[in-house]
């Protein structure tokens, strides 16, 4: 807050600054298999657990343990770190890059094509993966393509749906 000379009536004229905006952050997801603990599991393995170190800790969903990092590059070198793991105690790992898009996250692969520049971010909608989230965890997903607005979630009755945009070959998973 700057204080200035003073207003029309006398009284002071109070400049305030605009907050400065937090910065945009990639975010990762990893989703547990079945009755895998995945944060347990990721928590208990030194390696694992040095590689989480830095980062606070979240869970979105049921069975899911969440980061936050810089950027894309980081959150595909994380997943790289903890591909041993992944492999054996997650379903899925998904990132969420803000200049990609705000609400649909990318799954690995896409995230890494993308990273890596073999994919253009704008042509990564096509292909989906629409989980639902049933008591707070996400259930069967659904596999969609877009071809205009995203298809509705109709396996099920769910309270909500999270998108996540897949490559052509993950599409058929």
């Amino acid at each position: 807050m700057r204080v200035g000379r003073s207003g029309p009536a006398g009284e002071p004229e109070i400049h305030f600054r605009r907050p400065p905006q937090p910065p945009a952050v990639t975010r990762v997801c990893l989703v547990g298999s079945g009755d895998t603990d995945v944060r347990r599991e990721l928590l208990s393995r030194e390696t694992a657990r040095e590689a989480l170190s830095t980062y606070e800790l979240g869970e979105p969903f049921e069975n899911t343990l969440a980061v936050e990092t810089v950027s894309l590059g980081a959150a595909v070198a994380l997943l790289n770190d903890l591909n041993w793991y992944l492999v054996r105690f997650t379903d899925a790992a998904l990132v969420l890059e803000p200049s990609v898009s705000d609400e649909e996250w990318l799954s690995r692969d896409l995230a890494s094509a993308v990273r890596n520049e073999r994919v253009d971010p704008s042509e990564t909608d096509e292909f989906l993966r629409i989980y639902g989230v049933e008591d707070g965890r996400l259930v069967e997903p659904l596999h969609a393509r877009r071809t205009g607005g995203v298809p509705e979630y109709d396996l099920r009755g769910v309270e909500e749906t999270v998108v996540v945009r897949v490559t052509e070959d993950e599409f058929g998973g």
